[in-house]
């Protein structure tokens, strides 16, 4: 809280570009490791503060979340044209790709849109939609309903809970952590899931045997 207030006083309006970038490059494989759920929350309770403008913070965030999606996509489906034709990439073959392209085909809307909440799957998610060649409309279609979900939801939740709760900033830190582990809670769901039904094949399997 202290060090983005620092950041607010000393670079004013160009802190809603510092935000855009930030939030832009958290949708790279890469840079997965930038804030995203926490920044959202957080500045979205300042700006109930008066320190930045709610409407403003949205659409930055909004803007910035579709256009980092956009861009990585392409920039998977470049890295798809330099694996298929590059000999050294042993390990990954174009049947991968047929498959993870079928898996986009048919779960694309509960992958891009729900991953959206989901930390370390948000970066990744695009990227492999575009070496996957997911058809690029139904990609824009959920990528404008998960952005608006998430850039809009987290923001304006920590708005409200700051219009609410004034006071509610020292409980920021465990809120924040609250916020982390239940984006993070679908992915061990899917997790233990596909574990549990592995398990139940492999006894299926060796009854049979």
């Amino acid at each position: 809280m202290d060090y983005l207030l620092h950041l607010v006083r000393i670079l004013g309006v160009w802190g809603y570009v510092a935000l855009f970038a930030t939030i832009l490059l958290e949708s790279f494989p890469l840079t997965f490791f930038f804030p995203g759920d926490s920044l959202l929350f957080t500045t979205g309770f300042l700006a109930s503060q008066g320190f930045f403008n709610i409407f403003t913070l949205t659409i930055v965030y909004f803007t910035a979340s579709i256009f980092g999606y956009i861009f990585s996509y392409w920039s998977g489906h470049k890295v798809r044209e330099f694996v298929l034709s590059d000999k050294h990439f042993w390990w990954i073959k174009p049947k991968h790709i047929a498959e993870t392209h079928t898996f986009y085909e048919k779960y694309g809307a509960k992958t891009i849109i729900i991953g959206r909440f989901i930390p370390v799957v948000r970066s990744f998610s695009p990227a492999i939609a575009g070496a996957a060649e997911m058809n690029y409309g139904k990609f824009l279609h959920y990528t404008w309903i998960g952005g608006l979900g998430w850039a809009g939801g987290l923001t304006v939740a920590g708005f409200f809970l700051g219009r609410i709760f004034p006071k509610a900033n020292i409980y920021l830190t465990p809120i924040i952590v609250a916020i982390v582990i239940v984006s993070v809670l679908p992915m061990l769901y899917e997790s233990l899931k596909k574990y549990r039904k592995e398990k139940e094949n492999a006894k299926g399997n060796y009854k049979g045997n």
